[in-house]
């Protein structure tokens, strides 16, 4: 007996977690993304610093551009206009949106490396829990059978896949939480292509595994 949820109450949970994470923080669900961050945590935290230094985004751009000024020694930039142009704005100009309010801000570094953590230890208590956690170093015998069952070359095939994985992903903006789970959710039309081209992949590579060779 088969000791994993039924779909309908995986897709329940999903859901739940999606929508949650979107009315509390007002920002898109990622793995991807998540992990591409506490990587590169050094970076972020810099980013971070500056975004308490300075809390208005002008301010931010300005100083900049001095320091990119003073660096390579030619004059600041004028900061854009919502014309696109560095001339100043008609004065008969509509006010614009500020730019605080035009894309919330990254989530912070500490809730990513949460949300990494999160989806360990969730996986560990459901493998406990039903029964079925155990140390293995394969990928068990339907890899084997189909793919190969030296430790070496599963070991490359492992290591070269999750590389075009990551690199597919970030080429793509986003895996298939942040597209197929939020994006699909918010019916943002670069999401349901890069979702129909995952999935649609993962339904071809699999027929040609089990089917062809």
């Amino acid at each position: 007996m088969s000791g994993y949820w039924p779909w309908w109450a995986g897709a329940a949970g999903l859901a739940l977690i999606t929508v949650n994470y979107a009315l509390t923080t007002d920002r898109s669900f990622g793995v991807s993304s998540a992990w591409d961050r506490v990587l590169h945590w050094r970076r972020e935290r810099r980013l971070e610093r500056m975004d308490e230094e300075f809390t208005d985004r002008r301010e931010l751009a300005e100083a900049l551009a001095a320091a990119t000024a003073e660096h390579f020694g030619t004059n600041p930039a004028a900061p854009p206009t919502p014309y696109g142009t560095s001339q100043p704005a008609r004065p008969d100009a509509e006010p614009t949106e500020s730019d605080d309010t035009a894309a919330p801000t990254p989530a912070p570094l500490v809730t990513q490396a949460a949300l990494l953590v999160s989806i360990f230890i969730g996986g560990l208590i459901a493998a406990v829990t039903s029964g079925q956690f155990r140390l293995r170093l394969d990928m068990g015998p339907g890899f084997r059978d189909v793919v190969t069952a030296n430790p070496v070359t599963m070991t490359v095939l492992l290591f070269v896949g999750g590389v075009l994985v990551g690199f597919g992903t970030r080429l793509a903006g986003g895996c298939s939480s942040g597209h197929g789970l939020n994006g699909c959710g918010r019916l943002r039309p670069v999401s349901l292509v890069a979702t129909a081209v995952f999935f649609g992949t993962a339904v071809a590579v699999s027929f040609l595994l089990w089917k062809v060779v």
